[in-house]
């Protein structure tokens, strides 16, 4: 079975492009089949992205990127993202989407988790993590996270309510200096954690 976080996935090639506006800014993405949200903006990432604390000297990472929606509407705001994806797919659309909304700080890199930013640190590192892959993946962002941020750096992370929700807050309390709520609705939580 393929997954939108698999390597490969191994669905037929889709496309649909979709316009959004977020943060008061208008963008324009391809989706595609095999990568997460084919076809719309899914709620989790909205509130995300409307809620995330965005400061224009940051650089930030996206983390599971997909088709890029985070990482591009970020870079509109802060001084540059680093966006990367297990799934090749999502890379190269991600990719594609960059062209699109003309995106000149932001890259998009191809790797597992934070294998693609070795060494690197971030002042915010923003995700919708992939839930469905269970809870060593999620484990692995949140644990894995403050050794990617600046001191003072935030975790920003959105989680659905009754998906995760209090393990990830527990997780995030055991290895941040503070968590904070900064959003909820739709069925999700908006947490971040100050390394």
């Amino acid at each position: 079975m393929s997954h939108y976080y698999s390597e490969e996935p191994n669905v037929p090639l889709k496309t649909k492009t979709i316009e959004v506006v977020l943060r008061g800014e208008r963008f324009k993405f391809i989706t595609a089949s095999g990568v997460f949200s084919f076809g719309k903006l899914d709620l989790g990432t909205k509130l995300l992205i409307e809620s995330a604390i965005l400061d224009k000297d940051w650089e930030v990472l996206d983390l599971g990127c997909g088709y890029g929606v985070i990482g591009i509407v970020a870079s509109r705001f802060v001084k540059r993202v680093v966006m990367v994806d297990i799934n090749k797919r999502a890379v190269s659309i991600a990719k594609k989407n960059l062209k699109i909304n003309n995106v000149k700080n932001a890259e998009v890199r191809w790797g597992h988790l934070y294998e693609p930013v070795k060494g690197e640190r971030f002042h915010s590192i923003i995700t919708n993590p992939p839930v469905h892959a269970g809870k060593d993946v999620l484990r692995e962002i949140v644990i894995n996270a403050p050794h990617h941020l600046y001191d003072g750096g935030l975790l920003q992370i959105v989680i659905r309510t009754n998906q995760g929700a209090k393990y990830i807050k527990g997780l995030m309390e055991e290895n941040f200096k503070e968590v904070k709520e900064i959003a909820k609705g739709s069925g999700f939580r908006v947490y971040a954690g100050i390394a």
